[in-house]
């Protein structure tokens, strides 16, 4: 009987620590990624074409933001300042400097991460976290500073190069700095085909065996799995819907005759593809059932309530590889496409569902922004932010409005297609283009709580604002470490 009663007591100990554990636990973070994904691509934010369930649900159990920007409007520096959370003016990579070329015998990366950089992987594996990322990097080859094995991650599978990602069915992707070949062959998905003479057999070129996406969530699950007794912080950037215009045609046999489309031959870049339309809709429905994968697996393994799971994307609709943003109202009637500082070009979706902690069924018109995020997840961990840009946005995230930091402006700079600075105030979006060939380009300025669209500009009529957008442009931007991304205060050379 004193066996037996010791037994008990013992195993109620080892019960009440295991409850004491997993409430006092930190919770899991899994941050998703999409690529070049418009603001009104998706269910939650209006799109009427494309079916995105999964998102959906997502948005409908947690909270979606209406007025979230990325911090650029491109690839790489938009990785570089969400994961150090600093904006354009402050960001170490501004632009997609590009090393090497598209063969895989000339993969070269971008611009490498320098030693030292701290970024949301190093914040929390101090904090005690198993960091991931998979998906496309972009900072950086595996040989260079820039390795995301040295950037704050335990674990990384991927594209590193991100010219690669151009094709979704590569001859590899890396694993932790080493090559794992997939069942592919170079496909050249910058080679067009003649509109006179291209047969089925042509487009079939740009098919492979391996979808790079499939092997993504293979990892991503995998990872999961193998973490779920600690915390851990999953970094997913899909490349998914970037051009190539490329998918399983499973995928692509849901929307086949649902539009009226001809077949794009490639001649804006990019792989051709017969069904153009179809293609890009089924894309961005298999990025959903991406989603849909990593929330059942999550809720599967009762890691529900002790998950936050986030979605958001780089920047705004492509203008090239046969994608036509106008036929899917891509960006909800905002102006721009990516690589522009208009709204369409950097107004992103942003999700985030916490069973618990974020009420269901919220919108948010709080403007904030990717470089949010470092001080955001430095919130929710209970974890020192380093030095940042940002504000956290657990506060209006989980209905403590009250709590919610306030900021007095967003500041964009973007130095690639001219040059171009931006700041959101209030209502007020100032804009400037064109930087690099006239310096003195005025102030253009709307108001868009009445103007969305970015259509009238009224900076004429309030002339009194312009020297304060002046001032914050002065205040926040640092020389760039390159020539090609310094365009507001360039180095001129003396002459006699």
């Amino acid at each position: 009987m004193v066996m037996v009663r010791k037994t008990f007591l013992l195993g109620l100990f080892v019960l009440q620590g295991f409850i004491s554990t997993a409430q006092t636990r930190k919770p899991n973070i899994i941050f998703i990624y999409a690529d070049d994904l418009g603001y009104a691509e998706t269910g939650p934010y209006g799109q009427q074409k494309i079916k995105t369930p999964h998102l959906d649900r997502l948005s409908a159990e947690g909270i979606h933001f209406n007025q979230f920007y990325t911090s650029t409007p491109v690839c790489a520096p938009a990785r570089c300042m969400l994961l150090t959370g600093r904006h354009g003016g402050h960001s170490y990579i501004r632009g997609n400097y590009e090393m090497g070329g598209f063969p895989d015998s000339l993969e070269g990366g971008q611009m490498p991460l320098p030693e030292g950089t701290v970024t949301i992987g190093t914040m929390l594996q101090k904090a005690g976290y198993t960091t991931g990322a998979i998906g496309k990097w972009g900072l950086g080859m595996q040989y260079s500073t820039g390795d995301p094995n040295r950037q704050g991650f335990d674990y990384f599978y991927g594209y590193l190069d991100q010219k690669q990602s151009h094709s979704f069915y590569p001859t590899h992707l890396w694993e932790n700095g080493k090559a794992d070949s997939l069942r592919n062959t170079f496909i050249n998905v910058h080679q067009p085909l003649s509109p006179a003479t291209a047969t089925d057999a042509d487009f079939d070129y740009y098919k492979g065996k391996d979808y790079a996406i499939d092997e993504m969530t293979k990892k991503a699950t995998q990872f999961i799995r193998k973490n779920q007794q600690r915390p851990f912080f999953l970094y997913l950037p899909y490349t998914i819907p970037h051009v190539s215009l490329q998918v399983p045609d499973s995928a692509l046999r849901q929307y086949i005759g649902q539009f009226n489309e001809k077949p794009y031959y490639g001649q804006q870049g990019y792989s051709p593809q017969k069904y153009p339309l179809s293609a890009y809709a089924a894309m961005i429905t298999y990025l959903d059932s991406q989603v849909g994968i990593i929330m059942n697996l999550v809720a599967s393994l009762g890691l529900d309530n002790n998950t936050i799971i986030m979605f958001s994307s780089d920047n705004g609709t492509t203008f090239n590889g046969g994608v036509d943003a106008a036929f899917f109202n891509s960006t909800g009637g905002l102006r721009g496409l990516k690589m522009d500082l208009y709204e369409g070009g950097i107004r992103e979706p942003f999700i985030a569902r916490w069973p618990g902690k974020i009420p269901a069924g919220k919108s948010s018109e709080l403007p904030a922004v990717q470089y949010d995020l470092m001080a955001t997840l430095a919130a929710i961990t209970g974890t020192p932010a380093p030095p940042n840009d940002g504000i956290s946005l657990l506060p209006e995230m989980t209905g403590k409005h009250a709590q919610q930091p306030e900021r007095k402006y967003l500041y964009f700079e973007y130095p690639e297609k001219g040059g171009a600075i931006a700041i959101r105030m209030g209502k007020w979006k100032a804009i400037k283009n064109g930087l690099k060939k006239n310096p003195a380009a005025p102030w253009e300025l709307y108001d868009l709580s009445t103007d969305k669209g970015e259509e009238h500009d009224v900076a004429a009529a309030h002339t009194a604002m312009l020297p304060v957008f002046n001032d914050i442009v002065n205040k926040e931007h640092r020389n760039a470490h390159i020539n090609e991304w310094e365009f507001i205060h360039p180095k001129t050379s003396k002459t006699k």
